[in-house]
């Protein structure tokens, strides 16, 4: 009988206590199931066989670990709630003569048995749906369906072992606020009122400071690598300010509310003002905490799905031309020439395989260039490789690649008719501007900027690289090279700027045929050897189609990984309001009794009730789409690292997430309020 006391006491609580411990066992359980589908996802063997399968499981072994701490920071925290519900039972049974060491067995058992039944539940659930979710994610993958159900062991001991770990500090840290309780504070912690932070004014007007500087930040970066340093930086200022501007803007807002007497001594906001009065400092927090995941949801899908729908747009912008052949020119400083027999041999190979093919070549492309990465910043290139890499906060706006290309192959590839002067230059920037009348290299040469350009050929060399690009239209490049290998030969002796030949065309081949014929060019390329002219020769070979597999895969995989976690931050959110309005449900019971035997009829009630939750439920939602609409700006930097710059795709899905967030939140206000009613009304023991 002794044995199964502590067992049937710990059931007792928990159905007792049912209206706390429901949500929170479904929303454990929610977490078990995602976290056994994306492991599931990341290891099924169908993406190893599936193009652009690599790359979707690289981003769904990173979502794996992503849940698994999002799941340990937000059990911690919703474990507080059940906690200070639970503190005053604990007390009368330590009244009665239980003393902590049995205490801590009732909560043994009470987390085990949570444990246990959220992850059976979980993992059923997860089992059960993990083959939906893979039909999902392949058909987005544009893969072939397979109807073959089975269960990950690998995903399945994986998941146990995480919410093990999981729930063991969830019992530590029960036990560790169990044990520093005394009897008194056991049985007043429910009854135990908060008071407004002091110094709130100051709080308050740091964090608007705080997230003023934010603000500017995202709307102010230009660059987009700069964009990518500052992000983290700016969401950590975003996230401390709106925990400051909360805790201590709520405190302000109660008051100016108090001090309007025309509002405050109203049956409907009287006793919701004041009972909101006593909790600000964490009825403020809370709210920072529903903002923030809000925020987080609505800023993650808008760049997924953004990616995901647009990814054609970033395809064409990678990959311009069906197939494009690069050579390098790499050679000693004795021969650093190359010539243009060389040129003329390349192409004729190249061309001798289309032949083979049938293929006629359509908008061919081809040109010579070269390049250098340093710091273009106060009209000078400063060609300095250990500064590239050394680059900090200061000095990485000025971090770009520098492409020379002649005359004659932009005027060729352009259609144009373009002339220059001596030591003049046609200039086009991606990622970046750049405003002065000069470049002058680190030897003293000085190119004069004749015009800006709006297109040239070879941005799609430029879309590769994650740091801005300028190309700049010479008359000689062999003038330009030997300049720049003046001076690059002092810094390192393999930093040596090389002329490079880039030759892209489209064809009407089908997709198969197209990833043939690109490999085929790629094999006689191979077979071409300069190494016996003094010089080293390397080559690429590109081809829309045979990457186009890959880039769904990996945007698809982004976008996956996105709504998983969007469905798990909503988890989190849902499960803070509920919370919210239960606590403060039982908080606010006994002050609407007393209102009621002087009164107050459950329509006043009603009507408090949704003056209350009206004040405190919009704020963090319109918090969110202010936060979102500041952060656009930098999330469409980010975007473009990704050849995405269709800004009118990404306000359309900014605008429908926003709006399917809305109706969301309003679901959930509408829900939790009811919830909150039925308590502080008494029509529900």
């Amino acid at each position: 009988m002794k044995l199964l006391f502590y067992p049937k006491l710990a059931w007792d609580g928990i159905r007792k206590n049912k209206r706390l411990y429901l949500p929170y066992i479904l929303t454990c359980a929610g977490m078990v199931m995602m976290q056994y589908i994306i492991h599931y996802l990341a290891a099924m063997p169908t993406l190893d066989h599936m193009a652009g399968g690599s790359s979707t499981k690289m981003v769904l072994g990173f979502g794996v670990w992503v849940i698994a701490f999002f799941a340990l920071a937000f059990l911690l925290y919703t474990n507080s709630f059940l906690m200070r519900r639970r503190q005053k039972e604990f007390g009368l049974y330590n009244i009665l003569g239980m003393g902590k060491k049995y205490l801590s067995t009732v909560l043994l058992w009470e987390t085990l048995m949570v444990y246990v039944i959220s992850l059976v539940s979980g993992i059923i659930c997860g089992i059960a749906l993990s083959k939906l979710t893979e039909l999902g994610l392949v058909r987005v993958l544009s893969g072939e369906v397979t109807y073959t159900f089975s269960v990950n062991r690998e995903a399945l001991l994986d998941t146990v072992w995480i919410f093990a770990v999981i729930f063991l500090l969830l019992l530590l840290k029960g036990l560790l606020s169990l044990w520093r309780m005394n009897v008194i504070s056991l049985l007043r912690s429910e009854n135990t009122g908060e008071k407004p932070p002091k110094a709130n004014y100051l709080l308050g007007v740091g964090g608007v400071v705080l997230l003023g500087l934010a603000y500017y930040i995202a709307v102010s970066i230009e660059s987009p690598l700069l964009a990518l340093s500052w992000f983290f930086i700016a969401v950590i200022m975003v996230i401390l300010a709106t925990y400051m501007i909360f805790i201590s803007g709520s405190v302000m807002l109660c008051r100016i509310l108090q001090k309007n007497k025309r509002y405050y001594y109203q049956k409907n906001h009287f006793v919701s003002v004041s009972s909101m009065a006593f909790r600000m400092k964490r009825n403020g927090a809370g709210l920072a905490s529903v903002c923030i995941l809000s925020t987080m949801v609505l800023v993650m899908m808008l760049g997924a799905s953004s990616l995901f729908f647009g990814a054609e747009d970033s395809l064409q912008a990678r990959y311009p031309k069906s197939i494009m052949v690069y050579t390098d020119f790499v050679s000693v400083k004795e021969n650093a020439e190359y010539t243009p027999e060389k040129v003329t041999h390349i192409l004729e190979e190249v061309g001798e395989v289309m032949d083979s093919f049938g293929v006629q070549p359509r908008n061919e492309e081809y040109y010579l260039s070269t390049k250098v990465a340093g710091l273009l910043r106060d009209g000078r290139l400063i060609a300095d490789r250990m500064q590239v890499n050394d680059a900090n906060m200061n000095t990485m706006n000025s971090v770009c690649q520098v492409y020379f290309i002649p005359l004659e192959d932009y005027n060729r590839c352009m259609g144009a008719s373009e002339t220059l002067g001596e030591h003049e230059a046609l200039i086009h920037c991606v990622r970046c501007r750049y405003d002065d009348a000069s470049i002058t290299m680190n030897d003293g040469t000085v190119w004069k900027i004749q015009k800006q350009v709006p297109e040239i050929m070879g941005s799609s060399n430029a879309a590769m690289d994650i740091i801005p690009s300028v190309f700049l239209v010479v008359n000689d490049l062999d003038e330009a090279v030997a300049s720049l290998n003046s001076e690059l030969d002092d810094i390192s002796e393999d930093y040596i700027c090389r002329p490079e030949l880039s030759y892209g065309f489209d064809t009407d081949l089908d997709t198969e045929a197209e990833i043939q014929l690109a490999d085929a060019i790629r094999r006689r390329v191979r077979e071409l050897d300069y190494t016996g002219e003094g010089g080293f020769y390397s080559y690429n070979v590109e081809s829309r189609e045979a990457n186009r597999a890959d880039c769904y895969g990996t945007y698809g995989g982004i976008l996956f990984l996105g709504s998983i976690l969007s469905v798990v931050f909503l988890f989190a959110t849902v499960l803070i309001i509920y919370y919210k309005q239960i606590t403060e449900g039982y908080e606010d019971e006994s002050r609407f009794d007393v209102m009621q035997k002087v009164g107050m009829t459950k329509k006043d009630i009603r009507k408090s009730v949704n003056s209350q939750l009206l004040t405190v439920f919009l704020l963090p939602f319109v918090t969110a789409v202010v936060h979102l609409g500041f952060a656009f700006p930098m999330v469409q930097k980010l975007l473009a690292l990704f050849n995405l710059r269709n800004v009118t795709l990404m306000i359309v899905v900014m605008a429908v997430t926003v709006l399917v967030f809305g109706v969301f939140y309003a679901l959930v206000y509408k829900l939790t309020s009811n919830a909150y009613y039925s308590i502080v009304s008494g029509s529900k023991e």
